[in-house]
């Protein structure tokens, strides 16, 4: 499935122009329902998890994650197209760096 539009492209450039974490809220906390948020929260989780070497009857028990949806951020993880890892090593830079 191809996700790129102009549309898309218009969303990810305003996602790009928030300035703090606040600003993140506010955004997503419009766009998203509550469990819209939460479920994309836990999945950003799990990778940080699966990254760290957990494995998946402890992640799927500390985030009340199913091992279906645990599988699929692994794959992602493993043969996606580097989004989640790109993302929990910058995450991992700005935490080192405060």
């Amino acid at each position: 499935m191809n996700l790129r539009s102009e549309q898309t492209d218009r969303l990810f450039k305003a996602i790009l122009s928030l300035e703090s974490i606040d600003e993140c809220y506010a955004l997503f906390e419009d766009l998203c329902t509550i469990k819209e948020l939460k479920d994309m929260t836990q999945r950003f989780e799990a990778a940080r998890l699966l990254s760290e070497g957990s494995n998946y009857l402890g992640i799927a028990k500390e985030l009340g994650l199913s091992t279906a949806t645990i599988s699929r951020v692994s794959r992602c993880l493993n043969y996606g197209e580097g989004g989640y890892n790109l993302a929990l090593e910058r995450v991992k830079e700005a935490e080192s760096a405060d």
